[in-house]
């Protein structure tokens, strides 16, 4: 049914790489891509993974060392069959960049029991970082048990 996912959040260098990640292992079959809506505005277009997510990713036996971030397009957009955003005010942003994939946005929390945004750990406490990890791992294998 969905043959190729984008997951999305800001800067596309601590929540959607995790993100990418964990589905790709889940679904190797699929086309797994991931960026940020704001990546070139905030310059991190091309940096890899916030060094504080890649250290709690390690203690979980994920490497990110070779993700580079990059921008959320249209064309990005228009070649996936779904896109997963982190929050929910982040459904606005895609759908501003890429009207027409409207109708393919959902949460990456969407099967959370409780608050489906995912919230941003930049520049916050490693214990943030790995709340946020483990919340992206839930989400991430209710996905795999969903589709």
């Amino acid at each position: 049914m969905f043959g190729s996912i984008l997951v999305v959040c800001i800067g596309n260098i601590c929540r959607s790489p995790v993100g990418e990640k964990l589905l790709k292992q889940y679904f190797p079959e699929k086309r797994i891509f991931s960026a940020g809506i704001s990546a070139e505005r905030s310059h991190l277009v091309g940096k890899g993974v916030d060094p504080t997510m890649q250290q709690v990713a390690i203690s979980r036996g994920v490497d990110l060392s070779e993700h580079r971030s990059q921008q959320l397009t249209s064309e990005l957009c228009k070649n996936v069959d779904l896109i997963l955003v982190m929050e929910k005010g982040h459904i606005d942003l895609v759908r501003q960049i890429s009207p027409e994939s409207s109708g393919k946005v959902m949460l990456f929390g969407h099967w959370l029991d409780s608050n489906k945004d995912i919230p941003d750990p930049y520049r916050q406490s490693e214990d943030m970082f790995r709340e946020v990890y483990a919340l992206i791992e839930d989400a991430a294998l209710r996905w795999k048990l969903k589709l």
